[in-house]
């Protein structure tokens, strides 16, 4: 009677702990050693955005929407107290408050767009450069096999590890860089791409908002002049 084999039989013959270790850690050390720390943990923290839905500018318009209604009804200086979990929004928000023009407010929105691009196009490096650095760990680890096969050539006992280490290591190469690697990084790249878009929606309202509530500042702040010089 035979039993239906098992995964752990059928990937048995794929796995080297050699060729994974030479591989795998060759990669891993070429991408510190050409990466920035910074980089690194970008790199890592850019996983957790591939799980999550697209990024959508509609939510942070209708909030935009709603600071402007505030602004007409209580004044600009309620913003001040809104809670705005966007970072850039906030950042254009907080110099509305202080009086910030329409000017001032797009540069600070172009700003903070054009740096979270970089951050992410840094973690898309990442990954391009471990895709990059896979296959040619994989040529490396089936060079040293092949030394170790040529080295043990009177014993036909070692020459089939060796054989092994040289043949998997071009293999775990491949998959690392195809498989892993380089659709991370295209998938990144798409996200990052789509956000960007996204983005340049939240310049036209808050610069309109910046604009209507300008003169309103500019009031405020010349009456209390005036009651101090008084």
């Amino acid at each position: 009677m035979t039993t239906a084999p098992t995964l752990a039989h059928m990937l048995g013959p794929f796995l080297d702990p050699t060729a994974i270790a030479l591989v795998v850690g060759g990669t891993l050390i070429a991408v510190v050693l050409r990466t920035s720390l910074r980089d690194l943990a970008g790199a890592a923290g850019a996983l957790g955005s591939l799980v999550r839905r697209r990024f959508d500018a509609t939510l942070l318009l209708d909030q935009i929407a709603a600071l402007g209604r505030i602004a007409r009804r209580h004044g600009v200086m309620a913003l001040d107290r809104s809670v705005i979990a966007d970072p850039d929004v906030a950042a254009a928000v907080a110099a509305i408050v202080d009086g910030a023009g329409p000017d001032e407010v797009a540069t600070i929105i172009q700003h903070c767009r054009r740096a979270r691009i970089e951050k992410q196009l840094g973690a898309v490096e990442v990954w391009n450069g471990m895709a990059e650095v896979a296959p040619a760990m994989g040529m490396i680890g089936t060079l040293i096999g092949l030394v170790a096969m040529f080295t043990r050539m009177t014993d036909p006992s070692a020459i089939g590890a060796a054989m092994a280490i040289a043949l998997l290591a071009t293999l775990y190469g491949a998959i690392i860089a195809n498989l892993v690697a380089a659709p991370i990084a295209t998938r990144l790249k798409r996200r990052a791409r789509i956000e960007a878009f996204e983005r340049t929606r939240l310049e036209g309202p808050l610069v309109a908002l910046a604009a209507r509530e300008r003169p309103r500042t500019a009031t405020l702040t010349n009456v209390a002049e005036l009651v101090s010089v008084a």
